[in-house]
């Protein structure tokens, strides 16, 4: 019955820089916006595959955690660049202060996080093959092919 996770949504403070940080810097495609209440959805992907409505709320932001999918190429390659050229500061699940993009071995995946400007975290993530190690917790790609 279930095949995925179609749609999430996410509070925003001001609707329109919203907008604007996920088309522009993010690449996401503006799909409607909803004249009756303050929502604007976007297409995620190709195809209408995947859907993200910002919801404008200003008072009490209760910031939330999602990750767009990507390719382990993308992300060892071109993550971090993708984001200090839009003037985002990626940051690995250990908080480590390097942006080292790092292994959940129990899946296993690969991820890199950032931030919205209203805080929302937000990760890419790729999922390896092969099966998983939880032991390893969470650990480098380097590592991580050490154990493979």
């Amino acid at each position: 019955m279930i095949k995925g996770l179609y749609e999430t949504h996410i509070e925003v403070s001001d609707l329109e820089n919203a907008v604007s940080f996920y088309t522009e810097v993010l690449g996401l495609k503006f799909a409607h916006r909803d004249e009756t209440r303050q929502i604007v959805f976007l297409w995620i992907g190709e195809g209408k595959e995947f859907m993200l409505g910002l919801w404008e709320q200003k008072e009490n932001l209760q910031p939330r955690h999602f990750a767009f999918t990507s390719s382990k190429e993308d992300i060892l390659n071109y993550s971090v660049k993708f984001l200090e050229e839009r003037a985002l500061k990626p940051y690995n699940f250990l908080k480590d202060g390097t942006v080292q993009p790092m292994v959940f071995a129990w899946m296993p995946a690969l991820a890199i996080y950032f931030n919205d400007p209203d805080g929302n975290q937000l990760e890419f993530i790729a999922v390896l093959e092969g099966e998983g190690k939880p032991e390893l917790g969470v650990l480098s790609y380097e590592e991580w092919m050490k154990h493979i």
